[in-house]
Order: structure tokens, then sequence, then C-alpha cells
């Protein structure tokens, strides 16, 4: 009899595997986790949570099959934060677990572990929001594998929005105000973009489209810090103008990424209201000519001009308001500013961004 032998996985089915096996340890580890938070055994919970979290070091997984091992952490992490909040089972104050979670020995593990004490810590009212999410922000640096350091601030961010400082919320005043959270987001998405246009320049060339596709599935991750932006009340025209808008061009033109400048600049005009387009136009529009040569800045335009044209005939009194800010003579500038920035720019996109006009 010929000896069998088994075909090899295909790639789809190797990284099935992989995830079917990290997520069976994860199940293992959660459950010595959840049954030492049931004996209110602090050391072992958190060793047991670690080793958990330290799945999520892998760098065999696909962005698509990270986030699913990624959201697996995520639900038995919420277990963790429930035993941190209730300092009559441990016996210790928010500082001391937050100084305890520090010892973990791998950073990754290390740093969920304190975004998750940090969340409390902040809830409790004995940490200054501000001072706390300053802290896990640039701790958050420590990590600096594209994926690894996405998947983590997006964490951050998630644990985080309903914890800001922002006008109107329970942690203003001592715990800061919207400049301070505004800060937090604002270094929060840079670090993410960076992260995320790196991923574009780690591997073999014959990689590169893969890895493009790669990165357009992320790109949520980095564009919901600017939602949260959008949401905060304390966010108005004024400190939209001075800090915001700019810090966040600065970053699209910085970054001289073909992928990150259009998504970027297409999220501006998506998030933010329609009045504070209109009264910072002229600075949203000096970006353009900036723009990588590869980036369609027609289609730009013509996102930014639909948005502003629907606003008008829904708010008839916002058609005063673009004859006083010559929105039409600033985009028209803009188009001529394009052309003289890129002069070997192809007909068809000529007309592209004259069309959108």
């Amino acid at each position: 009899m010929a000896p069998s032998s088994l075909a090899p996985l295909s790639a789809v089915e190797e990284q099935d595997k992989w995830l079917h096996d990290a997520q069976n340890l994860v199940k293992q580890y959660s459950f010595y986790m959840k049954r030492a938070l049931d004996d209110a055994n602090l050391r072992e919970a958190l060793k047991q949570g670690s080793l958990m979290l330290g799945e999520l070091r892998t760098i065999a997984l696909s962005p698509q099959k990270y986030y699913e091992l990624y959201m697996s952490v995520w639900n038995e992490l919420r277990h963790l934060e429930v035993f941190f909040a209730d300092e009559a089972r441990h016996g210790r104050t928010n500082m001391e677990l937050y100084e305890l979670v520090q010892h973990a020995g791998n950073i990754l593990p290390r740093l969920y572990l304190l975004v998750t004490v940090g969340s409390v810590y902040i809830k409790s009212k004995e940490g200054a929001a501000k001072d706390v999410l300053k802290d896990l922000v640039e701790m958050a640096k420590g990590v600096q594998q594209p994926i690894h350091g996405l998947f983590l601030r997006t964490y951050l961010s998630q644990t985080s929005k309903n914890l800001l400082p922002d006008a109107g919320s329970e942690y203003e005043g001592a715990g800061g105000d919207v400049h301070d959270a505004v800060e937090f987001v604002l270094q929060n998405f840079t670090e993410m973009n960076k992260l995320w246009v790196r991923m574009q320049h780690s591997g073999p060339s014959r990689d590169r489209e893969r890895r493009e596709a790669e990165r357009q599935e992320l790109r949520d991750l980095v564009g919901k810090n600017l939602l949260v932006l959008s949401q905060l009340e304390g966010v108005d025209l004024e400190l939209y103008r001075s800090t915001v808008l700019p810090r966040i061009l600065e970053q699209v033109v910085n970054c001289k990424d073909e992928i990150a400048q259009p998504y970027l600049m297409d999220a501006i005009i998506q998030v933010f209201p329609d009045e504070f387009h209109l009264q910072t136009l002229e600075k949203l529009l000096e970006a353009c000519p900036l723009l990588r040569p590869s980036v369609r800045v027609g289609t730009i335009l013509a996102a930014l001009m639909d948005r502003l044209t629907k606003h008008a005939q829904e708010t008839p009194e916002m058609v005063k308001v673009f004859v006083e800010v010559d929105a039409f003579g600033k985009f028209m500038a803009c188009a001529k500013a394009v052309v003289a920035a890129q002069p070997a720019l192809e007909a068809h996109d000529r007309l592209l961004m004259h069309a959108a006009l």
C-alpha cells in the first residue's frame, strides 16, 4: 500500500488553522483567569490574563483574522475590567493596580492591562482623566509593530471614548477640559496613521498589492479617531479652525502616502459639519496642491462640493454664506494651484477636477 500523504494547506486554510489554535488558547487562558477572579486571586488573574493577551503578539495572521482574534480577547477583558472596578474583591487602590500591572512581562500584554486599569482609574475619579490618558497614549508608543500597535490604540480609543474630559462631561474640571480631550485624540490619530503608513514599507516589494489590500481593510481604525473628534461637544468652530483641522491636515500632507491622503481627506469632508467646512474652506483647499501627484484631487473636490451643495439646498440661508466666503472662487483657485503644482497632471484628471466645479 502506498504511503498516504497529507496535502499542504492552502493559504486560507492555514490562516483559519492559526486563528483556531490562537482562539482555543485564548479560551483556555480566559477560563483560568475567570476562575482566579472568582477566587479573588489578583496575581493569578493577572498572570492568566497576560498569557491570554500574549496571543495578540502573533505576526502570522492577516489583518482580518487578527481582528477576529482581537475581538475574542476584547470580550474576555471585560471580565477583568469588572474585577478591577471592585476594590472590595482585590483590596488594592486604583493607583496600586495601575502600578502593579506595569510589571507584566511583555510590553503588549502590559499595555492592554494598563489601558484596562486606566479606564477604571479614570471612572473612579482618583486619577485625573487628562493625566491618565496622556500617560497611556505616550506609553503605547512602545509598540511599533504596525498591526499590534493599530489594534492596541484601537482598544485605547474604544475604552476611553466615554471618559474624555469633553465639555459637559463628568470628567471635565479636575480631569481636564476639551483641549485635553482633543490633544489625546489627535495624538492617538497621528500615531495610528504613522503605523498604518509604515505597513506599506514593511516586507518585500513583490507583496505590495497584498499590503495595499490589507491597509484598505484597516483604514477605518484610523478614521474613527476623526469621528470621535467630530462628536466632542466642546469642539466649536474656533477650536476646529485653530487646532483640530491644522493638526489633521499636517499629518495628511506630511505622511506623503497615496492611500492615506485621499482616505483621510474624504474622512474630514464626511465627519465634520458643513458649517465648519464653509468657514475653513481656504485652509482645507490649501492642502490639495500639497498631496501626492497620484492622488485624484478632482474626486476630493467633487465630494466636498457635493456635500456643500446639498447643504445649501437643504438650508437656503447658507447660500448667503457661500457668497460671503466666495466658495466658488476658492474652489477655482484650488484647481489652478493643483495644476501649477503638478505640471505633469494628466488631461483626464484636469477635466475631472474642473468637472467637480
